[in-house]
């Protein structure tokens, strides 16, 4: 203590000056863990009555660090002084005094100091001054959330203060106690002036929104107490009172108009506000906003669709009308699948289009209608009804065979399986097949059938009988096809993989028949009658009468469902009524988790990397301490300044400016010339150093280019002079047309200052463009990719030669060297069989698609050391682009030791 007053201004002794100076020190010696014990009497003695306001704020910092209790947690004895102190300063007349100790009381933890102050803490809420009766309000309120016993009425006391009060930022205080202490109160009073809240201050008003926030959230019902008050403070003129009220009414209503209001509000916003920090997080929740749509406006977006799809039914007059059909009903599927109360909406308009004549849109349909059926259970019912209604006008056998599926799979009612079986037989025609398709082309026609038709000649079949071939026109057996069921057709002309698929679904229809049925006679009529259309098929398949005899893999198919119907276990009924479906919905899990990660590394790639308010580098403003950095200070800001930033070419040694140098010229030439190689978009930036080796005066010096391949040279670059080991660069534009490899060739002509001879000439190195300089990954979808391989006239077929083992391993080495994506699922790449096929998909900056199948497969009988064999078939619309991709797959092939 006497070390502590001989190196500070005395505390007993002295001005005011010199004891504020030394309570200053003493609260940053507390505040630095200093003990402090004999010093509290002489601050209560020779400190504590100064009525200077300097002095007074500093108490309160000291008061409030200072230890307060002993070490067992009583309170000292000298506290009770400094309460009494306080207490006269709650009376004391000077408003900011009263002030300054309420707001003090309210970081106060000890009650005992609290229980004496409380008479005139509760007086201070009647002071002439609003200062005061604000933190008295403050002071109250924390009082009451630590010592509830210290104040129980104080809900009571705060309501009938804030129904007398007129100052704003006191019934701020009041209102915002109301909120947490007692929310009823704070309702009752909201309700008395809820029509005069436009009036209110707009810190009041930013309570108010709070209240009704918290309301709403926890009881929706009372949503339409406040929806009018909400709408009211929109136009407010206090931008955060609009901001917050803004997105409260969103919350409170999903309307069109409540959506609209509020839109309406955040762009006023935007457009008034000159802060870009205030209009950036507007106009984030403008963005929010936007993606997260209301029930109602998805209900109107499904209507709109649903006008437009029925629009280009049976429209060809544009070649675009089939693709525009398709997008609509791949949004309709979105929407579905987000709002799934929109399905019910959308499935009877688009199950029509099953029967469409563009498969690609049938395909989309079905694609949606199968993930509709196995996620939604309540809209299985009319899935199917609407199904059995369109299943014998279906044209494709494609959708008919997944049409066969989907029936055979959730039709579960007993009803629903007889249907289906009627609609099989009706599709089908008159059975069995080869008999009947005998007669008609032996001449039994139906009466209105039969026409007059010239001579006939006798003929012998394949089966022994006599056939009659009538000299009608051609026409007539066209018309005949025509006139054939669907399934009848599609097996006439010899695709039997329907026929497979008809087998399956009849199993499982008959399987789940016996299980519904407990007659033994029905299930044994049912079962046969499901036996017999698979017989009468394999005895179609092996006759002659298909175009196209069946395969047999389709043979084996329908035999084993032959047998499986004919011995009837519980391990095949589990098989086909149970296992089918759990792996439907694996592959639909899987596909959802797919797509959630692609639009996570989509949004990933979004993301800015240059914020607005960055700061950005001028060369002309950089500090000489800066200039010694080895970057191009001018082409940072360039890019800077274009958003965009190269990247870190630390991280990646092999992209950096080095490595992209290509040297033109030998050491010993008389002119050493390099170029750096910068590929933009649709142009190549050639920017060449030429240096003057000798000690001659090089006039004329001119680069002269020329190129091979989709390039053309802008323009020639002019003739500069160099100086006796002089250097200079030369930059020249190259415009690139196509995707596919370029050379740029050419030579440096000069002549010799003085000289007499004709020009010099030094011949250039070639510089090869690399077509992976254009390529980027790109997606699409399965049937997208088979239409494109169909269409697509280009192939380029590269065999695998490869020093890598692994067939994952080559697979990604591949992608890396191509800057191709795979299409085929990771799941679907998984585990290890010996072979691997996979899709591979990139589109160039020129619009052009480039699509790659990779077979290969580790020749096991040679070892695990064997390297991976196969092939790479390589697809464009260009000869150039599979060209030069099969050469740039060829030169990467074989990894490279580090």
């Amino acid at each position: 203590m006497s070390a502590f007053l001989t190196s500070f201004p005395p505390l007993e002794k002295g001005d005011v000056k010199l004891k504020t100076e030394a309570l200053k020190k003493v609260i940053i010696m507390i505040l630095n863990g200093e003990k402090l014990p004999g010093l509290l009497m002489t601050i209560i003695r020779f400190v504590l009555p100064l009525q200077d306001h300097t002095i007074k704020k500093l108490l309160l910092v000291f008061w409030e660090i200072v230890p307060k209790t002993t070490p067992d947690g009583r309170l000292l004895q000298e506290m009770i002084l400094v309460c009494d102190a306080y207490r006269k300063d709650l009376q004391h007349p000077n408003e900011f005094i009263r002030g300054s100790t309420l707001r003090f009381l309210c970081k106060l933890k000890e009650a005992e100091l609290l229980e004496p102050l409380m008479p005139a803490i509760r007086a201070c809420l009647e002071h002439r001054h609003s200062y005061v009766r604000r933190n008295a309000v403050l002071a109250i309120y924390t009082i009451y959330r630590n010592f509830e016993h210290l104040i129980p009425d104080a809900p009571e006391l705060i309501h009938d203060f804030l129904v007398n009060e007129k100052d704003a930022s006191c019934k701020r205080n009041a209102f915002m106690m109301l909120i947490h202490a007692d929310q009823d109160r704070a309702l009752d009073y909201l309700s008395t002036c809820i029509d005069q809240v436009q009036t209110f201050g707009d810190i009041l008003q930013l309570v108010i929104v709070e209240l009704i926030y918290k309301v709403c959230h926890a009881n929706p019902s009372e949503r339409a107490r406040f929806i009018r008050c909400i709408y009211n403070l929109l136009q407010s003129s206090s931008p955060a009172v609009k901001y917050e009220a803004a997105g409260t009414l969103v919350t409170l209503s999903s309307a069109p108009t409540a959506i609209k209001a509020a839109a309406q509000c955040y762009i006023d916003l935007i457009i008034k506000e000159s802060d870009n920090n205030v209009k950036l997080i507007v106009l984030d929740r403008l963005i929010e906003l936007k993606e997260h749509p209301s029930h109602e406006r998805v209900l109107q977006l499904v209507i709109v669709l649903k006008k437009e799809v029925i629009k280009t039914n049976n429209v060809t007059e544009h070649e675009d009308t089939d693709k525009y059909r398709q997008l609509l009903v791949r949004t309709l599927h979105s929407c579905s699948v987000r709002f799934p109360d929109m399905a019910a909406n959308v499935i009877p308009v688009l199950m029509e289009f099953l029967s469409d004549n563009n498969e690609a849109a049938a395909a989309d349909v079905l694609e949606f209608v199968r993930e509709a059926i196995q996620r939604f259970d309540n809209l299985r019912p009319l899935i199917v009804e609407k199904m059995l209604e369109v299943f014998h006008s279906i044209k494709s056998v494609k959708i008919y065979r997944g049409a066969l599926w989907i029936l055979g799979e959730y039709c579960c009612t007993k009803e629903d399986i007889q249907s289906v079986m009627t609609e099989i037989r009706r599709s089908l025609g008159e059975i069995p097949i080869v008999e009947s398709e005998i007669k008609k082309e032996a001449g039994e026609l139906k009466p209105e059938e039969e026409v007059s038709v010239g001579p006939a000649q006798k003929l012998v079949t394949e089966m022994g009988t006599y056939a009659t071939q009538s000299a009608l026109s051609s026409s007539r057996p066209a018309k005949k096809e025509e006139d054939r069921p669907p399934l009848r057709g599609f097996l006439l002309d010899g695709d039997f993989f329907v026929a497979a698929s008809l087998a399956t679904t009849l199993t499982k229809i008959a399987l789940r028949y016996m299980s519904l049925v407990q007659e033994k006679k029905k299930q044994n009529s049912f079962n046969a009658e499901a036996m017999l259309l698979m017989a009468t098929i394999l005895h179609l398949g092996k006759s002659s009468l298909p175009k196209k005899p069946i395969t047999d893999d389709d043979v084996d198919r329908i035999s084993l469902c032959l047998k499986v119907l004919s011995e009837c276990s519980p391990l095949m009924n589990d098989i086909f009524n149970k296992e089918c479906r759990q792996s439907l919905s694996h592959m639909l899990s899987a596909k959802l988790e797919e797509e959630k990660l692609s639009q996570k590394k989509e949004s990933e790639k979004r993301n800015v990397t240059i914020q607005p308010d960055d700061p950005i580098s001028f060369m002309q403003l950089t500090a000489k301490n800066e200039m010694s950095s080895k970057e191009d200070q001018f082409q940072l800001s360039l890019l800077a300044a274009m958003g965009n930033t190269q990247r870190k070419e630390a991280a990646d040694p092999l992209a950096s400016k080095l490595n992209k140098v290509t040297q033109l010229t030998g050491f010993s030439d008389p002119v050493y010339a390099e170029a750096y190689v910068h590929v933009n978009q649709y142009d190549i930036v050639l920017d060449v150093l030429v240096v003057n080796q000798t000690s001659d005066t090089l006039q004329n010096c001119t680069l002269e280019l020329a190129t091979l391949g989709d390039l053309k040279l802008v323009e020639k670059p002019s003739p500069l002079t160099l100086a006796p080991h002089d250097f200079a660069n030369i930059k020249a534009n190259v415009k690139v047309a196509s995707t596919e490899n370029g050379i740029i060739f050419g030579n440096v002509v000069y002549d010799v200052s003085g000289a007499a001879s004709d020009r010099n000439c030094v011949v250039l190195s070639d510089i090869h463009i690399d077509i992976m300089d254009y390529i980027q990954p790109a997606s699409c979808t399965d049937a997208e990719f088979r239409q494109m391989w169909a269409e697509f006239e280009w192939e380029n077929k590269v065999t695998v030669n490869t020093n890598i083992i692994d067939l994952n391993e080559y697979l990604q080495h591949i992608l890396k060297s191509t800057n191709m994506k795979c299409l085929t699922p990771e799941k679907a790449l998984s585990g290890y069989c010996g072979f691997m096929a996979a899709n591979l998909y990139a589109r160039s900056i020129f619009g052009e698609d480039a699509l790659a199948n990779v077979s290969i497969e580790k020749p096991i009988h040679l070892g695990p050391e064997a390297p991976v064999t196969g092939h790479i078939r390589i697809r464009a619309k260009s000869q150039g682009m599979a060209l030069s991709l099969g050469d740039k797959i060829n030169l990467s092939q074989k990894k490279t030791s580090l």
